[in-house]
């Protein structure tokens, strides 16, 4: 059985749907930030089958603008096109997607989660707060912090969904709780702060209802599953498995 090819709309001045920027604005308030694959003309060389290249097919070297959103076993994506006329117009064009399943890890295996979020976010700029004082935070809060922890945030900055404390919150501190993120739908990510050695404190989720939900893993193997398998509790994957790392504060 073939999976259907990638599917092209035309949106017409007039119409339903209005332009460019409405098609962005639409998609981009459902689905999150959007990763550019065409501007002005020019495609980005990194773009791949893993990245949305799929919906560059039916627009051969026409497409002017086109950005892409991951959503489930779909890319979608939306710009603009020269159609046979050489008419620039307003596009919205979906194409099939496979969803990368979570890969798999042995229970006695050595893994630096750190490294791989970083290949599973395509990272490859230089850290955004490498001048961060943990010393100073350290003091300040009475106790050291996890390590993968602090790499996460000198590397990444705040980040967008997941929004990445620069320094732990400690408005939980009385439940044995410290929070290192949050997200959009109100969800705490915590650590249970238990014996004196950070980098052993398992990952708690205060849920948006206040129910505390444990998990045996440390804070950068959180994220990374929560990234990439479907099936996780509090997974980013089943819509939203972009695979790239974005900073709402730096979107254009």
């Amino acid at each position: 059985m073939r999976r259907p090819g990638p599917r092209a709309v035309h949106a017409r001045p007039g119409g339903r749907v209005g332009g460019d920027q409405d098609l962005t604005d639409l998609l981009d308030g459902r689905y999150g930030a959007p990763r550019t694959l065409v501007l002005d003309g020019f495609t980005d060389p990194t773009v791949d089958e893993s990245r949305g290249a799929a919906l560059l097919v039916p627009f051969e070297d026409r497409a002017v603008t086109l950005r892409a959103w991951a959503y489930g076993d779909q890319w979608v994506g939306t710009g603009t096109a020269r159609d046979a006329e050489g008419i620039e117009r307003p596009v919205l064009v979906v194409a099939h997607r496979e969803v990368p399943e979570p890969s798999a890890v042995a229970p006695d295996e050595d893994v630096d989660w750190m490294e791989r979020l970083i290949r599973i976010t395509g990272w490859n700029q230089p850290a955004r707060r490498p001048d961060l004082d943990w010393a100073e935070v350290e003091s300040r809060l009475g106790t050291a912090l996890p390590s993968d922890y602090k790499r996460m945030a000198e590397t990444f900055g705040e980040g967008g969904y997941l929004g990445l404390n620069q320094e732990p919150w400690t408005s939980l501190r009385e439940d044995g709780l410290l929070i290192w993120a949050g997200t959009e739908h109100e969800d705490l990510y915590c650590w249970r702060t238990d014996g004196d050695d950070p980098d052993r404190w398992p990952v708690v989720v205060r849920s948006f209802d206040g129910e505390d939900v444990p998990f045996d893993c440390r804070t950068a193997e959180f994220v990374c599953r929560i990234l990439i398998d479907p099936h996780h509790p509090f997974t980013m994957a089943r819509y939203f498995d972009t695979h790239w790392f974005m900073n709402y504060r730096e979107r254009g």
